[in-house]
């Protein structure tokens, strides 16, 4: 598996034929500043945490350029169907869908996934989730992206039916955990996590900076810590 951060919680999974967008978030994101077509290239699926738009991001054009299939919660997948997206694969929290090469499951996120429209009226997009990728081919890592998440205890449980080896985490404070409770929620609740990517900090001035906190509160953890370069992919 390839993983690439595009800033905030935008990431591009490749392996095997798929290639997965989560949070994909590219244009006017002020933490990418590179080629939203490139960096979403090829994409088979965009999957969705919440509907804010510094998640909902390039979903719409990349699903019309690529035929992407979005999977996220029925009631953004039915939003994001009145603007020109078709391929659909709705799904809520505590279910999993088969996307061929491997599933997608929704967990919980302590958020909120409301749109304000050019008329200042709100519109519920869901409930907010955390994503979990599993896999087929089990050489392959299983990915839980937290979304935008307050630590909570039953993370126990996400590690307990789903082992992920991978977890993306917001670490920058205010609308998300800050760096004590992000590190506290791979301590105590997610052993099985063995590599930990920092995100959602440093795209706007009301986050921290940067991710030393998490990295110091992250000593003497089990998961190593990786903050990866913008733009340029590693493999877990």
């Amino acid at each position: 598996m390839k993983i690439t951060w595009f800033g905030h919680s935008a990431f591009r999974l490749e392996f095997g034929a798929s290639v997965v967008m989560i949070d994909p978030f590219l244009t006017g994101n002020p933490a990418f500043g590179g080629d939203a077509e490139a960096a979403s290239a090829g994409a088979t699926h965009v999957l969705l945490t919440h509907g804010h738009g510094d998640h909902i991001g390039d979903t719409v054009a990349i699903c019309k350029r690529t035929g992407a299939k979005l999977v996220t919660n029925y009631d953004l997948a039915m939003h994001l169907a009145r603007k020109g997206v078709t391929a659909l694969d709705p799904m809520n929290t505590g279910g999993s869908t088969d996307q061929g090469e491997f599933t997608v499951s929704l967990t919980q996120a302590l958020h909120s996934s409301v749109e304000q429209d050019e008329n200042g009226v709100s519109h519920c997009l869901g409930n907010p989730n955390g994503i979990v990728v599993t896999p087929k081919d089990k050489a392959q890592p299983v990915v839980y992206h937290m979304g935008d998440t307050d630590i909570f205890s039953d993370m126990a449980l996400v590690d307990e039916l789903y082992r992920p080896a991978v977890a993306m985490v917001p670490v920058g404070d205010r609308f998300t955990m800050g760096p004590r409770a992000a590190a506290l929620s791979l301590k105590r609740f997610l052993p099985s996590v063995r590599l930990a990517i920092p995100c959602h900090y440093a795209t706007f001035g009301l986050l921290l900076p940067d991710a030393s906190g998490f990295v110091a509160e992250m000593q003497g953890a089990n998961a190593k810590v990786l903050v990866p370069e913008k733009g340029v992919a590693f493999t877990p």
